[in-house]
């Protein structure tokens, strides 16, 4: 696990400072992201993407736990967040006009491909696998891209 400090303090570093830049985001366009009907959604999605990274990166920083006890702290709020997000994308995506259908669609599939490697990291690390770390690499890397394209259109497309 020492060689992976760096990596998970860099991760959960850049998840705590993008997550101050949705706060930011949120606060300067409040009244038009209430205006919207999904970008609050949108917002706290976004924000529990971040959340996890910071949290998971932290459960990989305790010193001295065991592969499988890392494991199923991993599994166990990847599958809370999965649940939680997968909950929150089905509702945005049946409520949305069918003009927009195709790019809920999108950012339920972005969503996954953000999640699902945690719980596969989760479970290699339940069975005693250092694979399970490097399952964790899509996963933080695909949230953060999903975190900073909502932080962009919570910043700046929303004025457009």
């Amino acid at each position: 696990m020492g060689q992976w400090a760096n990596y998970f303090i860099a991760t959960a570093g850049g998840a705590a400072a993008l997550t101050g830049l949705i706060f930011v985001s949120v606060s300067l366009n409040l009244k038009q992201i209430l205006a919207g009907k999904h970008l609050p959604g949108r917002a706290l999605e976004s924000l529990i993407l971040l959340s996890n990274i910071l949290v998971s990166g932290s459960f990989c920083l305790i010193p001295g736990q065991s592969p499988s006890l890392l494991g199923c702290e991993l599994a166990a709020v990847a599958l809370i967040v999965w649940a939680v997000t997968t909950r929150m994308d089905i509702i945005m995506y049946r409520s949305v006009e069918k003009l927009y259908k195709v790019h809920y669609l999108q950012n339920i599939c972005f969503t996954q491909l953000a999640i699902l490697p945690y719980i596969a990291g989760g479970i290699f690390l339940l069975n005693n696998s250092p694979i399970g770390f490097y399952c964790l690499i899509p996963g933080i890397t695909v949230s953060f891209i999903k975190a900073l394209v909502d932080s962009w259109v919570l910043l700046v497309e929303i004025n457009r």
